[in-house]
């Protein structure tokens, strides 16, 4: 429904830009209007056999052995990373890696962790359950 209205009013503003000839605001308005469409279409992290892999819109990001994975802790991180949120998971690599960690936010967490440790039972995983007051919309404060 946000994808029709964000559509409705792309054309809405793009009429009038038509009618008067000026097609760099038309560009800038589709160019702008594409970039919205790629950032609903959303991140998605795809276990296939026994990679993990990222998938930001249509483009396909890096992929990773889930062999190579050490542990998946909680972190609130606020790094730049391809996650769609602030709660996140912080998945840890052995440090010959390129990079050390990487920070994602899949949407069901638990049947994540379960898929991970289904192809690597080895998996070392601290996400502590935090019960009381400062517990707020899963979220542990």
């Amino acid at each position: 429904m946000l994808i029709v209205s964000v559509f409705v009013a792309f054309i809405s503003v793009s009429i009038p830009l038509l009618q008067n000839k000026a097609y760099t605001d038309i560009c800038v308005l589709a160019c702008l209007f594409l970039l919205i469409v790629f950032l609903f279409t959303g991140t998605r992290y795809i276990i296939s056999g026994s990679t993990l892999s990222l998938k930001i819109g249509f483009i396909c990001g890096w992929s990773v052995n889930i062999a190579d994975i050490l542990s998946v802790e909680r972190s609130y991180n606020p790094v730049s990373a391809p996650a769609a949120s602030l709660k996140r998971l912080r998945i840890d690599f052995p440090k010959r890696k390129k990079y050390s960690y990487l920070l994602i936010s899949p949407a069901r967490e638990q049947a994540f962790i379960k898929a991970l440790k289904k192809v690597n039972p080895n998996l070392c995983v601290h996400l502590p359950e935090k019960k009381g007051i400062w517990r707020i919309q899963d979220w542990d404060i």
